[in-house]
């Protein structure tokens, strides 16, 4: 299963600017937008399944960390509104920062569940919001033309970013562990360095992020939130909004179960029906091959519809998206031993995730197309979340009581709604299709 890919923006640059070594700022900008993703969403699975919670605790509460990337779109205007972009970087830059270092100093009281969620509720607000600022600086501070040339580097470093954290600092908290005998003090060390890394950004950013002309508050925007609100209305108002809202929410279904057990499954012992790897060997399979598989599906996938259009991949794709489940079937009957084993059905789950993924989020960016697309965009994405979180809280339960083979069945069925809802879409025949030069 995957975490959630990048989301692309979809506005342009209001005026053209000189950029200020892009090269400084673009990678650190992306990697540091990527790496709190990461951590409330993976992590934090990794993080309590290791200090003993259980799972249906795990999906539960760690389900309900998406929330802010679903309302996200409700408190955009407030970026807007209030100080610039770059301001709102640097500072929540910080603001995560801190969230990560508090996060290691409430390990080890007796209440750390509860204020580690709070700690992780506090840096998925700020992660949100930082993507809403990331995002729109891009645009401000580069040209379309810039724009461009560096969308490749700023989607290698947060995939850099997903390696980084789901394969490296989790191989490193299952080191530390067999070394100390203390996973409790292996985690604090693993968010203390990630503490100090956002320290090093906030400076970093603080020092190079260029400073763009257009780059302003939002004072005298007298009809902005009323404009807002009007966007919410023409999304809602499309003659296929239902059929768009069930896709939306049902394409991720499956995997919104499966995403938030599939640690737990990895690390459990065979008494309880999981595959008993170690924290460092699920790191080096699902956090490091899993996602290198999950990028190449990806740039697979991009390509292709670039070649032949959405319409013709979608059927392909959503088929590659669901079929692959069937790995971790095999993985929970069959128990095999060996790493390689494992690491080679998680490759083949995450390549076709990634390759089918590309379809969904195309799909996304041709209802969003118009007038309002950014603001369209966010809406589909916020329900795309939504589709992530709500499933994701049942999950733990649904599989206490089935155990991992039937649960992962059961997440196969959890993809027939999409493939149903698949045959009723209108997809433009031309859209998403690179034009011949």
């Amino acid at each position: 299963m995957s975490v959630q890919a990048e989301i692309p923006a979809q506005t342009s640059a209001q005026t053209e600017t000189r950029p200020s070594a892009p090269l400084a700022w673009v990678p650190s900008l992306y990697f540091g937008q990527g790496l709190p993703y990461v951590a409330v969403m993976i992590l934090s699975v990794v993080f309590y399944k290791n200090l003993g919670v259980p799972n249906t605790d795990i999906a539960l509460y760690t389900s309900w960390l998406y929330l802010p990337w679903v309302v996200k779109p409700l408190w955009s205007p407030v970026v807007e509104l209030l100080g610039t972009k770059r301001t709102w970087v640097v500072l929540l830059q910080g603001a995560v920062g801190l969230a990560f270092a508090l996060l290691a100093f409430v390990i080890p009281t007796s209440s750390f569940f509860v204020l580690t969620l709070a700690m992780f509720w506090l840096m998925a607000f700020a992660s949100a919001t930082h993507d809403i600022a990331a995002d729109g600086f891009y645009l401000l501070a580069l040209s379309e033309k810039h724009q461009a040339a560096y969308v490749g580097l700023r989607s290698a470093f947060y995939r850099v970013a997903m390696i980084a954290g789901q394969g490296g600092l989790v191989f490193m908290a299952g080191r530390l562990t067999e070394r100390t005998g203390d996973p409790r003090g292996a985690w604090m060390a693993v968010f203390v360095t990630l503490a100090l890394l956002f320290l090093g950004l906030f400076l970093w950013h603080r020092l190079v992020l260029p400073r763009p002309e257009s780059d302003e508050p939002g004072d005298g925007k007298t009809g902005l939130f009323k404009g807002f609100l009007a966007t919410f209305r023409s999304f809602f108002a499309r003659r296929d909004i239902a059929l768009v809202l069930g896709f939306l929410l049902t394409f991720r279904l499956g995997e919104a179960q499966a995403i938030k057990m599939v640690t737990p499954f990895l690390l459990d012992p065979a008494a309880k029906g999981g595959l008993g790897l170690t924290t460092a060997q699920v790191g080096l399979a699902y956090g490091t091959v899993g996602v290198l598989s999950l990028t190449a599906g990806g740039l697979v996938g991009g390509y292709v519809i670039s070649r032949m259009g959405l319409k013709r991949w979608l059927w392909p794709m959503t088929l590659a998206v669901h079929l692959p489940n069937l790995a971790f079937v095999y993985l929970a009957a069959m128990r095999p031993s060996g790493l390689a084993t494992v690491a080679s059905a998680i490759a083949i789950e995450q390549f076709g995730y990634g390759f089918g993924f590309t379809a969904y989020i195309m799909f996304i960016v041709m209802i969003a197309n118009g007038p309002h697309k950014t603001a369209h965009y966010a809406i589909g994405t916020g329900f795309m979340a939504l589709g992530m979180m709500i499933p994701g809280m049942a999950s733990g339960w649904i599989q206490e009581r089935l155990g991992y083979l039937h649960f992962f069945i059961w997440v196969c069925c959890a993809t027939v709604p999409s493939i149903i809802l698949t045959a009723f879409l209108r997809i433009d025949p031309a859209f998403g299709r690179r034009e011949a030069p």
